[in-house]
């Protein structure tokens, strides 16, 4: 990897239709916060910051893992917006002069190492400022965000996530396939769908 890039897991949400934390569900013996934060540490950028807020405190043996940085969100209920300003005022603190920033959220249980370099690889192919998982019709997390995009971001309000500043710059993007990105745990029947896959 030519360029300095940083790594954000969005992990700061309440997980109100699910009713209890999303980030401690059980897949695959890790939890969704585990497999999200090794993911990260398997590719080569550096550093990698998780995202905490609410339930922060339910989540200390993740503490543990030096293979990120954690920072508590306080202005968590604002939204996911506010997560994104968060995790990147501290990727600029650590990384003044970072080029680049991928976005990734804890309940997506299908991302790896693997698509994460993917955004990197086609950002360095093709100078897009914004490269974006696309899955179902759409475009989404993971998405990588070049720095001219970084004081977009800064600006989010409330309950935006980054997927406004990508559906309004379409132009700007590219997109690498992720075939089950759109399977991610929002309810508890989302989450029985992963944990139990229907014997077709």
């Amino acid at each position: 990897m030519a360029g300095s890039y940083g790594l954000i897991i969005l992990a700061a949400g309440a997980s109100s239709r699910l009713g209890k934390p999303k980030q401690l569900l059980l897949y695959k013996g890790q939890t969704l916060l585990e497999h999200a934060i090794q993911a990260a540490a398997n590719t080569e950028i550096k550093p990698v910051i998780a995202v905490l807020g609410a339930n922060a405190d339910l989540f200390t043996n993740e503490f543990e893992n030096k293979k990120v940085q954690f920072v508590i969100n306080e202005e968590w209920d604002e939204g996911m917006a506010s997560s994104i300003r968060c995790g990147l005022e501290k990727l600029l603190k650590e990384v003044p002069d970072a080029e680049a920033v991928i976005f990734m959220v804890c309940d997506q249980p299908f991302v790896t190492a693997q698509l994460l370099t993917g955004l990197v690889a086609k950002y360095e192919a093709t100078g897009k400022p914004v490269i974006a998982s696309s899955y179902k019709n759409t475009v989404g997390t993971p998405a990588l965000f070049d720095k001219t995009i970084f004081s977009a971001l800064l600006k989010l309000r409330g309950d935006t996530g980054a997927k406004k500043i990508i559906k309004e710059n379409l132009a700007m993007v590219e997109k690498v396939d992720f075939p089950l990105g759109d399977i991610d745990i929002d309810t508890t029947a989302d989450y029985k769908a992963l944990i139990e896959p229907e014997h077709k």
